[in-house]
């Protein structure tokens, strides 16, 4: 069978020991991001079946259009929007779901609200710039952190991350409070946190604000300048879910007014993110390149289901597809 594969850092995919079970398959690797259906379809029609990493590439009806030999798309990870499934099923091309654990973006997710209150990156670069503790040279760079016992974690969306995250802020000591749905907010209070009684008092009282929301078209740009505004000048928003759940051009504007005070982000708008990109020029901004998920055990997990996916359909016996009426 030939296979291609979408992985996005560099040639990862075929250091992890489940990649030997594609053995005496055609398999070719992509690690760059194709731009346009026309180059997506001059790059991926030979193959029979796609593994996708992630869901920067999309796979529209006009693209699946364009590939003929196209018979099995196994995500790496869960089935998103990204795949026009109802187009795929009308082609004959079976689409098998993966598997995912929240534990890894969950711990970035802590990582990054660490790292922003307690100001790591910028007293890393001054040490190695031989600057020791010198608020008086560069004050701007050099402020004061904050600990994070006592204080407020909001978060918005409390499903398998959401909830790790929460259990992460009161084994810290800080109060956790909930925002989303109603069902969201009783699970939370069944686990012991609080929720806010409006979403104004959500972004007005808390110290962090994390968000952990399904990106759909409920959730297209949800967060807005309005709310961002209600934060204060000493709090911290993380998104290390979709920069799309946030209004465009909202954060940017928000931070450089003061409020939040600052930002932790994973994801963004266009990836790869521009070197020019005026988020990286703002001081009050921590930025990962989209990682959450990015470490070996995860890999080796969604990459491992992956791959059995496309081996069972290669055999006939094909698992876990998410439009199972092809077969008839």
């Amino acid at each position: 069978m030939r296979i291609a594969i979408l992985d996005d850092y560099q040639s990862s995919v075929s250091r992890l020991p489940c990649f030997e079970l594609l053995a005496g398959h055609e398999v070719k690797i992509f690690t760059n991001t194709a731009r346009g259906v026309g180059q997506l379809a001059v790059r991926l029609a030979p193959f029979e079946a796609l593994v996708l990493n992630r869901d920067r590439t999309s796979l529209p009806r006009l693209l699946l259009a364009k590939l003929p030999n196209l018979r099995l798309i196994a995500q790496a990870g869960r089935v998103g929007p990204h795949i026009d499934v109802d187009a795929a099923t009308r082609q004959g091309i079976a689409v098998a779901d993966g598997v995912s654990d929240p534990t890894a973006t969950a711990e970035l997710t802590w990582t990054l609200i660490m790292a922003a209150m307690r100001r790591l990156s910028d007293y890393a670069g001054l040490l190695k710039e031989g600057l020791w503790q010198a608020a008086s040279i560069t004050p701007a760079r050099n402020g004061l952190g904050r600990s994070l016992k006592g204080r407020t974690l909001g978060i918005w969306g409390y499903g398998r991350i959401g909830s790790l995250v929460a259990g992460y802020g009161r084994a810290f000591g800080m109060q956790v409070v909930i925002w989303g749905s109603d069902a969201s907010r009783q699970r939370a209070q069944a686990d012991g946190h609080a929720a806010a009684a409006s979403r104004e008092a959500f972004f007005a009282g808390c110290d962090v604000v994390s968000l952990h929301l399904r990106l759909d078209d409920a959730t297209l740009g949800i967060v807005g300048a309005d709310d961002l505004a209600r934060m204060s000048p000493q709090s911290l928003l993380v998104n290390t879910s979709c920069a799309e759940l946030i209004a465009p051009g909202a954060l940017l504007e928000a931070l450089q007014r003061g409020r939040p005070g600052q930002a932790a982000l994973d994801v963004f708008e266009n990836e790869p993110l521009a070197p020019t990109d005026p988020l990286l020029r703002l001081p009050n901004l921590l930025a990962t390149p989209h990682i959450g998920h990015v470490e070996q055990d995860s890999y080796e997990q969604v990459y491992r289901a992956a791959f059995e996916n496309v081996l069972n359909f290669a055999r006939g016996e094909p698992t876990n597809l998410i439009n199972p009426e092809i077969l008839k």
